[in-house]
């Protein structure tokens, strides 16, 4: 098997001869499987193609792997960073910061993530046990510009120091450029009509979308955002409980022109569908998952959209969720169940 332009990850070890082991884990970042979601279409009345791109089979687990790797990477090539010397810091609700963490481990950097308190347990869990000290911020307090002015202080505080800042810096939007895109139009074939992402950083969605835009200009591009803090839709930052999405602003790497139309989903929405594509496709993945394919299903549902085929990203594994509201009721009830004994 010939390695393909775009393609990194596994496609890279299969092309080699001889033995098929990565040097490094970083060397697994990049390629991940589509699979169509059929039987969720069928229950529904879909007739459009409802294709999703499973992240959780990055090294650890998210869309944000793909990120961190670039950042750092783009960050050595401009001799910004070195091993041993510098300390990376990053604001972030988990993904990016566990991202971050494997690779900042392999080649050599200490790493402080920035995190909203009281939300993201688990991903808190992770990013201890991989050695990372965590600093935590109130999310009552300024919502996620309070980490990025904790953040900030750090920078001025302490000597050293590269932040690594995904809604600000290029490479995050030319990681998925560079390898999301070209894998979703190889692997469709140029099939792909329409392309449905929710914006966290705006990484994904401007440099996927771009890829595919200047393959066919005629992709449609759907940005998906939290109901409760549609931001980009014109509305005013709030809580809401689609973690990792919905920061409370337009991001700066968010390119906005490209957007064809945005579509608004509720975290009850989100995590209804990611419940459902448990049960009904066997696919195990986070509430920003169920957030996009909420949205698929909405746009899908049209009849000009009758055959189309959309694809969207299923970005994290659901393990990384289990002490939230999306596994609470069956969390619930294993612990009644295990009180009898």
């Amino acid at each position: 098997m010939e390695t393909q332009e775009g393609r990194r990850g596994i496609p890279s070890l299969l092309s080699s001869q001889g033995e098929c082991i990565a040097s490094n884990i970083t060397q697994l970042i990049g390629w991940t499987p589509l699979v169509e979601m059929k039987n969720i279409a069928k229950k529904d009345g879909i007739k459009a193609r409802l294709i999703g791109k499973v992240e959780p089979y990055q090294p650890l687990s998210s869309v944000k792997d793909r990120s961190a790797l670039r950042l750092i990477e783009d960050a050595e090539e401009k001799s910004l960073i070195s091993p041993g010397i510098t300390t990376l810091v990053a604001a972030t609700s988990g993904n990016l910061g566990i991202g971050v963490a494997f690779v900042a481990s392999q080649k050599g950097y200490k790493f402080i993530a920035v995190m909203p308190a009281k939300i993201a347990i688990d991903k808190q869990i992770l990013l201890r046990y991989l050695g990372v000290e965590v600093i935590l911020v109130d999310p009552a307090i300024n919502g996620f510009k309070g980490l990025l002015d904790r953040v900030e202080q750090l920078k001025n505080k302490m000597e050293n120091v590269y932040v690594v800042d995904q809604f600000t810096n290029p490479a995050n939007p030319d990681a998925h450029f560079k390898w999301t895109g070209p894998e979703i139009w190889k692997d469709t074939e140029g099939k792909v009509d329409i392309f449905v992402a929710a914006s966290g950083s705006g990484g994904t969605l401007t440099g996927t979308g771009r890829y595919l835009k200047m393959k066919n200009p005629s992709v449609k591009l759907i940005c998906v955002e939290p109901a409760e803090s549609a931001v980009i839709s014109g509305g005013e930052p709030a809580y809401h409980k689609i973690q990792g999405v919905g920061p409370g602003f337009v991001p700066e790497i968010l390119d906005t022109s490209q957007i064809d139309e945005i579509v608004t989903v509720t975290a009850q929405e989100a995590m209804d569908m990611a419940r459902r594509l448990a049960r009904e496709e066997g696919l195990l993945v986070g509430i920003s998952s169920g957030a996009n394919a909420a949205a698929c299903l909405k746009v899908a549902a049209r009849e000009e959209n009758k055959g189309k085929m959309i694809v969207t990203m299923f970005s994290s594994g659901g393990e990384r969720y289990l002490n939230s509201e999306l596994f609470a009721q069956v969390k619930e009830e294993c612990v009644n169940v295990n009180m009898a004994f």
